[in-house]
């Protein structure tokens, strides 16, 4: 029988201490013969499918979410292979756990609760005009998708600091479980340049720098570096994810560098191309396009204005007017008040060209009452926003109004699914950022839509991969949200939900890669032009990463 494992290849308690190799009770008897594991493990054999049993179960006896978050931690941290087929076989149960909106608390409570097994990079600011030799530490040697973030803003929660890491971690777990991109390829970073929360500051645990946050061209040349650096060792078409940086720079960084670098920004694009896909998905309740509405939001943020800038794309493609004309069908209420031409002075640039001439309105009320919007879309994480007053107006106004309650973590929602239903007696086309359970209204089942970023980034993510990208586009955002629209059957239609259920994220996935991989090659933005597949499906379904036990203790293949 031919050997297992290479001579050369470390045996025993290293084996059981690299989470890339070991499987634990998965150790076959002449696995632990060849490894010298004799002796280290019970004698109990269990398969892949038997493993995964015994975690879920653990998994839902813990007492408290965070728990849950720190079991699966540990999960990862001693074998990946059981991590993710627990996330791919139960991907709807875990999902809340390894990202929004446990994440969110995990971030909380990031430097507490630290495990010392390294899952990412930290670069700090003090690391400057070292980061390209640092990058070299990083044990694997083929790495195409990064998710970096500079803690600023995590989730709906302010800056976390360094301990904002606990994004990229769980975001990049959720390219590898949802779309299948292999874990060796990705790589979660966090660019420490200080915090200004005193939570942090005073907290002896802290981990990051103890600093107010570094901000102008100290912090412009810092990213740079990182990226540039990213760039020369794995090449134009490694993948950079900006994630929750803050408004003042999440903007600007993409414009700078979206045509320099294979980038995007999850917040502002892979938001919105979520948001996009659930309003095309609505059609099939509403009979109304997407250029049939009139659209109001609740918060002028990354989110905010992301969304409303793709829609407004949207609307452009299919009435044949420019994207600013398309503006016209969109409003935007932030902390002051509806965005409009009168409030020109001191308005932050991202937000000028949703300053419409209209009359001022002070809150969102005399917004919905003065626009008459068909479409509500909350991006403003203030709980409760969308109050019984407004949900009630916008169901007289409208057979269906679109409700779309986008802020993480559930705490933050506009207003939750139930107070939606009730207050337009059941025809509400209901979406959150957060899940909620399904309920029964007059006798009709509901199936609140999740509208998760994760439907459309890990699909991203692959698409890139498996095309070689090298730039990450608007109309890739556009082409995304089509996809993933288009996997909306009648079965969740039925139930008034406008996404696709999570169980089925791998498929979707598939199909949001394969569109993208396609839009990436007709605008010859990849590395080789002329390896253009016939099947782009059967491309990106190549290149999906299968936890299974066949021959992890060896290096593991990469595509």
């Amino acid at each position: 029988m031919a050997s297992f494992l290479p001579e050369s290849e470390e045996k025993g308690y290293a084996v059981m201490k690299d989470p890339t190799r070991n499987m634990g009770l998965g150790f076959t008897e002449q696995q632990r013969q060849e490894l010298g594991l004799k002796g280290l493990l019970p004698p109990a054999v269990l398969t892949l499918d038997q493993q995964v049993e015994r975690t879920i179960k653990k998994f839902r006896g813990l007492v408290t979410r965070l728990e849950q978050y720190l079991y699966l931690q540990a999960i990862q941290d001693t074998n990946e292979t059981l991590y993710y087929a627990t996330l791919l076989k139960h991907t709807y149960e875990v999902m809340p756990v390894v990202y929004t909106p446990v994440v969110g608390q995990a971030c909380i409570e990031f430097s507490d609760i630290y495990r010392m097994t390294p899952r990412g990079m930290y670069f700090s600011i003090l690391d400057k005009g070292n980061v390209r030799r640092m990058l070299d530490n990083w044990p694997q040697k083929d790495v195409r998708a990064i998710v970096f973030t500079d803690g600023e803003r995590i989730l709906g929660l302010g800056d976390q600091g360094c301990d904002g890491m606990g994004i990229p971690v769980g975001k990049l777990a959720l390219y590898t479980a949802c779309a299948g991109v292999h874990p060796d390829f990705c790589l979660p970073v966090t660019l420490d340049v200080g915090t200004n929360n005193p939570d942090k500051i005073n907290n002896p645990c802290y981990m990051g720098l103890k600093q107010p946050r570094v901000r102008g061209p100290e912090y412009d040349a810092f990213v740079e570096e990182f990226m540039l650096a990213a760039q020369d060792k794995w090449g134009q078409n490694i993948m950079l994810q900006f994630e929750d940086f803050g408004n003042l720079n999440a903007f600007r960084l993409l414009d700078d560098w979206q045509n320099k670098a294979c980038t995007f920004n999850d917040d502002i694009q892979g938001t919105s191309g979520v948001a996009l896909a659930g309003i095309l998905a609505s059609e099939k309740l509403t009979g109304m396009k997407v250029e049939d509405h009139k659209y109001l939001f609740l918060g002028a943020g990354e989110a905010g204005v992301g969304i409303a800038d793709l829609i407004a794309y949207a609307i452009s493609k299919n009435k044949g007017i420019t994207v600013q004309q398309a503006r016209e069908q969109i409003l935007l209420v932030d902390s002051r008040g509806l965005v409009c031409k009168s409030r020109l002075e001191g308005l932050q640039h991202h937000k000028l060209n949703y300053a419409h001439d209209v009359p001022f309105c002070a809150d969102l009320k005399t917004a919905v009452d003065q626009f008459k919007p068909s479409a509500l879309i909350g991006v403003s994480t203030i709980p409760q926003s969308f109050t019984e007053e407004i949900l009630t107006t916008m169901g007289e106004m409208n057979k269906n109004p679109l409700i779309f309650a986008l802020s993480n973590p559930t705490s933050k929602a506009e207003c939750t699914a139930e107070q939606a239903y009730k207050a337009t007696d059941g025809r509400a086309v209901y979406a959150s950022g957060s899940p909620f359970d399904p309920l029964e209204y007059k006798g009709k089942r509901y199936e609140p839509g999740q509208g998760n970023n994760a439907y459309v980034f890990p699909g991203i993510g692959l698409g890139v991969v498996a095309a070689k990208a090298t730039r990450i586009l608007d109309d890739d955002m556009y082409v995304a949200a089509e996809a993933l629209a288009s996997t909306v059957d009648d079965a969740c239609i039925s139930v008034f939900r406008v996404y696709p259920h999570l169980n089925d994220i791998r498929e979707v996935s598939a199909v949001v890669a394969a569109a993208v991989a396609k839009n990436a090659y007709d605008r010859g933005d990849v590395v080789d032009p002329s390896a253009r597949p016939d099947d782009f499906v059967a491309l990106c379904k190549s290149y999906q990463y299968q936890p299974t036990y066949d021959g992890v203790p060896v290096t593991r293949k990469l595509v």
